[in-house]
């Protein structure tokens, strides 16, 4: 069972890398397939959460295959997820993203409550 969840946060990870990356480098793509107005300012800002996801993401990997699984990396990538979660849905609620993006935040959801539970299976530091 263990090893299992050490792989889905594995891949949650790269796949966090992976979109992070997508927003840097494609944000007009990112924001038109959940709806939202394409401006350079919303590009921009974009590009800017996609470059934090992506390091997120990263981190976790590194914590994960590093000689420690560090308790604190995991809580604040969960924190970091579950916020997520709390504003794609807000941004859906006032209409900043179609209905489309809510498929982003219940992965975030499921990610963060899925990093909580993995942190409790980490051994006492």
């Amino acid at each position: 069972m263990k090893k299992n969840l050490t792989l889905i946060v594995i891949a949650i990870s790269v796949i966090t890398i992976i979109s992070g990356l997508t927003q840097v480098v494609m944000p007009a793509t990112v924001l038109k397939v959940i709806g939202a107005d394409i401006t350079d300012s919303t590009q921009h800002l974009f590009g800017i959460v996609g470059m934090f996801m992506a390091l997120f993401g990263g981190m976790m990997v590194h914590t994960v295959y590093g000689t420690h699984t560090s308790k604190v990396v995991v809580f604040w990538s969960a924190l970091q997820k579950l916020g997520a979660f709390v504003a794609v849905t807000l941004g859906v609620v006032n209409g900043l993203f179609s209905w489309m993006a809510l498929s982003v935040a219940a992965f975030d959801l499921f990610s963060g409550l899925l990093f909580l539970y993995y942190m409790k299976t980490l051994p006492k530091e």
